[in-house]
């Protein structure tokens, strides 16, 4: 009795501490990204538009929109004019709020304005400063985690310390701040740590309903903020139901869990405008399924090892069957930008278009390079993880087989805790996924250094490993204390010497990003065109001329409909063996006055052939492959034009007809689409 009491008279100052080391530990990483965005930008000292130039591509267009709510006359004319928005795309008017997932953006604006910030600080510090400070949550919520799961600091620290010196694989905000992820995978990692509290065995009442709200506020948030969330959480919610099969949490928790998934999906369908794409989620339909085949096998925690088996087994068919079944009988015709991702990535019957292709080629979707794991190794991470993995799976496998077959089980187990099994699914899952694709790897990273930094400083995990082994010189009980002090300061002294005075350097040098051919190309378009006149090039690059200038472009880097669609793989063929004619009646049916070429595309020179946007072109235009390298396809015919951006230059007939060159640097070619054409041999 005396040590309970005092037991309970240090647990809250205990606990106090913790939080204020994780909240602390989250500052810390704003700063130092703050610290570093300075110096690697020069942003004080910059003026707007080289300001604005460094958001490039989709990131450009997003803070485009968010300036544009700002110099609205009110919220109510910014959103009105983002939802009826004519002056983005040329002879189109778009929702954007709807088709370019702009929540975030609103947001921001919508806080900036109703905080009284405008005689406080510039609104584009406000709106990194926003996305700085989730990354701190973001941090802080990983801290969290890693602690609930081992009960120790230590593992929050080396979580965090894990976090910074992986940077390179955990997340994209250095260099890309606006995307998407970065709004939401806070939230889900402040889901994932209340779901984590929620889960475990010895949780009171009032603890498990304050985890269930914020398990539920941050998922709801987490699906507000990015397109793609659902199938995040689809991975999540297999997770959920392996470790609920497996008889090792309460399956009124799972119930509880699935019900906040359709409650949040039901929000986020009507406030996203009737998304479709949450009607057709996979989330959805595994939901469904899994309800529906838990109706139908009442008893399937009852019976002898085989016959549980069995049950699991058909279990999985039927869940995974119906899910399948009903996600194809309810899937709608209209595919948004995340559907058409996922989609394209994962179905091997969908038609190998341009747009298809050309998604496919990017870095995100490749497999991690070798350099990743050696990366990941040096940083002591990957042994670290797999070595975890391995235990938790191991003692998971060892508790369902007494489980089954007798019940018998010991409390010092590790696997035989929810909230750790769960994690094990969790990291083994995002894990595959992250070896299939580069992209997927800032999901799986964070969680990796957080699992590791558990299976490091966690005395149960060493208990269970040291109980295998029979020790009997040394009690188990004190080694695993021991060992799970003594090996993660090894380690954090380890890495202290090694990284810690390669991230100083980093805050330390001063580096140059100054595009000079971009503002040339800018301040030209600013100074030189019609405020009504229509651009045409590369997505990429009028992502930038339409935050830069606010002119009107034929197409912006998040084309997340058909039509956009189609009007990339046509805005591209300026780059393709297309007559001069074809070229001017596809500019001029898009009402284009301008057109941009690109030298980096016009003359890219990729590692990996068949992947530039000329050799997709080709080979959307049935064309001979790589012939003006040497490496001629002989498999295909070859075009009797030679290609567009290259024959342009040359200034001679018919292209001078169609074509006037207004405007170039060593980067950028602009011609006016001439509205009279003059004939000249």
């Amino acid at each position: 009795g005396h040590l309970y009491r005092l037991k309970m008279v240090f647990k809250e100052p205990i606990i106090l501490f913790l939080l204020w080391a994780a909240i602390a530990s989250g500052m810390m990483y704003a700063v130092y990204l703050s610290t570093f965005h300075e110096r690697k930008f020069w942003f004080s000292n910059r003026q707007d538009l080289e300001r604005e130039i460094s958001f490039q591509a989709d990131s450009g267009l997003y803070y485009y929109y968010y300036k544009k709510m700002l110099q609205a006359g009110s919220i109510q004319e910014g959103l009105f004019e983002l939802m009826h928005d004519n002056k983005t795309l040329s002879m189109r008017t778009l929702n954007s709020v709807q088709q370019i997932h702009l929540y975030p953006e609103v947001f921001a604006s919508i806080l900036y304005r109703v905080t009284g910030s405008q005689e406080v600080i510039d609104p584009v510090y406000f709106y990194i400063g926003i996305i700085f400070g989730l990354q701190a949550v973001y941090v802080t919520a990983l801290y969290i985690t890693s602690w609930m799961l081992s009960g120790t600091w230590m593992a929050g620290m080396l979580t965090v310390v894990w976090y910074i010196i992986n940077r390179t694989d955990t997340t994209r905000v250095e260099y890309a701040i606006p995307l998407r992820e970065n709004w939401a995978l806070p939230y889900f990692a402040l889901e994932v740590a209340a779901l984590t509290s929620y889960l475990k065995i010895n949780i009171n009442s009032t603890m498990e309903m304050f985890s269930y709200l914020l398990m539920s506020a941050s998922t709801f948030a987490f699906i507000m903020m990015w397109e793609i969330s659902h199938y995040v959480l689809f991975v999540q919610a297999i997770s959920l139901f392996l470790v609920d099969c497996l008889d090792l949490v309460q399956t009124r928790k799972v119930t509880d869990v699935y019900r906040m998934y359709l409650v949040c999906l039901g929000l986020g369908y009507f406030l996203q405008f009737r998304n479709s794409a949450l009607l057709a989620s996979p989330l959805l339909s595994f939901l469904g399924a899994s309800q529906l085949a838990k109706y139908i096998q009442q008893n399937l925690k009852n019976g002898h090892f085989v016959v549980r088996l069995m049950k699991l087994l058909l279990h999985f068919y039927l869940v995974f069957t119906v899910a399948l079944t009903l996600n194809l009988v309810i899937k709608v015709s209209r595919i948004v930008q995340g559907s058409f991702l996922i989609v394209c990535t994962f179905s091997p019957f969908i038609d190998r278009d341009f747009n298809t292709n050309l998604l496919l080629c990017q870095e995100t979707f490749q497999s991690p390079s070798q350099d990743f794991f050696i990366r990941l190794t040096h940083t002591c991470l990957l042994p670290f993880c797999v070595t975890a993995l391995l235990i938790c799976l191991f003692s998971t496998f060892e508790v369902v087989f007494k489980k089954f077959c007798d019940g018998s089980l010991e409390n010092t187990m590790i696997g035989q805790r929810p909230e750790v099994v769960y994690h094990m699914f969790h990291t083994v899952l995002f894990g595959s996924l992250a070896l299939m694709f580069q992209g997927l790897k800032y999901l799986w990273t964070p969680y990796a250094c957080m699992f590791t930094a558990f299976g490091v400083c966690a005395p149960q995990l060493w208990l269970t490993v040291f109980k295998w082994f029979r020790l009997k010189t040394i009690p188990p009980v004190f080694l695993a204390l021991m060992l799970s002090t003594a090996v993660p300061t090894i380690i954090g002294f380890s890495m202290w010497r090694d990284f810690f005075p390669e991230v100083m350097d980093e805050l330390s040098e001063l580096q140059e990003f100054y595009d000079t051919d971009t503002v040339e190309l800018m301040n030209w378009i600013r100074k030189q065109t019609p405020t009504a006149a229509v651009l045409a090039g590369s997505m990429q690059l009028m992502g930038t001329v339409k935050l830069c200038t606010g002119r009107t472009v034929t197409t912006h880097p998040l084309y997340s409909d058909k039509d956009l669609r189609k009007r990339t793989e046509e805005i591209y063929q300026v780059y393709s063996r297309r007559s001069a004619e074809d070229i001017y009646m596809i500019l001029t049916s898009y009402k284009t006055n301008y057109v941009v070429v690109e030298e980096g595309i016009c003359n890219e020179m990729g590692p990996v052939k068949g992947c530039r946007v000329k050799d997709l072109l080709d080979v959307a235009n049935g064309h001979s492959l790589h012939c003006e390298d040497g490496d001629t396809d002989t498999n295909h015919p070859f075009s009797v034009f030679g290609r567009f951006c290259h024959e342009i230059k040359l200034d001679y007939s018919p292209y001078v007809n169609y074509f006037t060159r207004v405007y170039w640097n060593r980067s950028y070619h602009v011609y006016k689409v001439n509205t009279l054409i003059s004939f000249q041999y």
